[in-house]
């Protein structure tokens, strides 16, 4: 009985379902909910743990509207000489023999199947679904980072083009400003060459027109002056936000394949975690037809396969929990 008791929730459960299955398969899911909800109850050891306080066997109790007492219970196994003392410390198998009323020298003694090396196996090819369904959240996790993060490069990238669209657009306004003032810098200076030279002009005329193309080409005008450093700032704007917008755009190529691996990835992991499933599921199936099968640790493998199927996607078998 003591050795019995200190395996954890789950282990206890699967004895008593394995003792009793000809009695106790409808109950099987109860079972299942015993357990899950004592090992929600055990702050320290959780699933790992076998035994709880009297605090918690109430809780216990009250969540699924038992009748009986924690006292009723500890008075009902210690007649029946299943535990001695005052004891302090529930284990779940307290429960099940106070509730379906069991001798638990039966209990104890009960067979557990013939069949541990398929067991094992099976339970072997439950823990590799379980690993590889870890593996598969973890692929999943990583692809839905990859695909914001290739979404945010994206949205930096349209940024940094638009930045060098709109930089071009000033470096062409600044070129055309630019020529503008050439062009008229260089219509006066044309205009007044041709005054200095023509003959049909008197020579204080030439001579005034001389002065002023001299004085002209050595002065250094205010707009035309304003439009070169603007045509100079513009070509450098331009220059780093076309490059900025091409470092941006390798950034977003680079994130958008990485994001593509990753889901690829995470499909893949999906596949192999669908298939070992099937051959969990398929294995157990031939394991459960032949005699000597430790049928509540079957049941309980097939449930936590069912708990596994859930995280798959429902195009792959995959369901929604209630």
């Amino acid at each position: 009985m003591k050795a019995l008791c200190s395996k954890n929730y789950k282990a206890q459960s699967i004895w008593f379902l394995n003792a009793y299955w000809h009695k106790l398969e409808k109950e099987a899911e109860n079972f299942w909910k015993y357990a899950s909800k004592m090992a929600s109850l055990d702050l320290q050891k959780g699933a790992d743990g076998n035994e709880v306080d009297e605090m918690c066997m109430h809780r216990f109790l009250e969540a699924f509207h038992e009748t009986q007492t924690v006292a009723e219970m500890r008075e009902s196994l210690r007649s029946t000489g299943a535990i001695s003392g005052n004891i302090k410390l529930f284990p779940i198998t307290f429960h099940y023999i106070y509730k379906f009323k069991v001798d638990w020298h039966e209990l104890v003694n009960a067979s557990q199947g013939d069949n541990k090396k398929e067991i094992d196996e099976a339970q072997r090819k439950l823990d590799s679904v379980q690993k590889a369904l870890k593996d598969s959240e973890e692929r999943a996790k990583e692809a839905k980072t990859a695909l914001h993060t290739a979404q945010t490069k994206e949205a930096e990238s349209k940024a940094k083009e638009a930045e060098a669209k709109a930089a071009q657009q000033e470096l062409e306004a600044a070129l055309k400003e630019l020529k503008a003032q050439e062009d008229e810098f260089n219509n006066k200076t044309n205009t007044l060459k041709a005054k200095s030279e023509d003959e049909n002009s008197s020579v204080v005329a030439r001579n005034k027109a001389k002065n002023e193309l001299s004085q002209h080409l050595a002065s250094d005008p205010l707009p035309l002056r304003k439009a070169k450093i603007t045509q100079e700032a513009a070509v450098k704007k331009a220059d780093k936000a076309t490059a900025a917008a091409s470092e941006a755009l390798k950034a977003a190529i680079s994130a958008k394949k990485d994001a593509e691996e990753a889901k690829n990835a995470a499909e893949r992991a999906v596949e192999e975690t669908q298939q070992k499933l099937e051959e969990a599921e398929q294995y157990l199936r031939e394991v459960k037809s032949k005699p000597g099968s430790a049928q509540g640790q079957i049941w309980w493998l097939e449930r936590e396969l069912t708990e596994a199927r859930a995280y798959l996607p429902e195009r792959k078998g995959g369901y929604k929990k209630n």
